[in-house]
């Protein structure tokens, strides 16, 4: 019989792993096929800035804690793998996007966004999402160009009626 401590200690890492998944926006797992220490604490660094976070877990731990939640990605789970994950949906998607074009080591392979599993062709789409500021912006643009183009319509109404 295993010792109850190591139990304690696998449960809660278990628990751990649930509650990420669970307040996390996104949740996204990544080959990690030969990086070293100072390429890792770079991508921890890229993930800090975006309110992220990575953290590297024993699979059967992780399966163990994704068949709590009903969530099935067993079969992806073979081989060395690191968790991704934040309460923004986009961001860490972007920021390991980002990092894995420089590190061919570090390749997506699945996700969960939003407590539905999504495969690496939708994680790409996602990760080309412009930032929050700047759909704010693009937003604030396309609401500023009505009123601009109504001011336009007006000026030139008013210098044809001069004429």
């Amino acid at each position: 019989m295993a010792n109850p401590k190591i139990l304690e200690r696998k449960q809660s890492i278990i628990d751990e792993i649930s509650n990420n998944v669970k307040e996390s926006s996104s949740f996204i797992f990544l080959d990690n096929n030969g990086l070293t220490v100072s390429e890792t604490m770079e991508l921890r660094r890229k993930l800090r800035e975006s309110n992220s976070e990575l953290k590297i877990y024993k699979n059967t731990l992780v399966a163990r804690a994704l068949k709590d939640l009903n969530i099935d990605v067993e079969k992806e789970l073979n081989g060395p793998k690191i968790v991704a994950f934040g309460k923004d949906i986009i961001e860490p998607i972007k920021a390991v996007s980002e990092f894995s074009k420089t590190h061919d080591k570090l390749v997506m392979k699945i996700g969960i966004v939003d407590g539905k599993v999504t495969e690496l062709d939708e994680l790409n789409k996602l990760a080309t999402i412009p930032s929050r500021e700047g759909l704010l912006t693009m937003f604030a643009g396309g609401l500023l160009a009505i009123p601009k183009d109504f001011a336009i319509c007006l000026n030139l109404h008013s210098e044809k009626m001069e004429n």
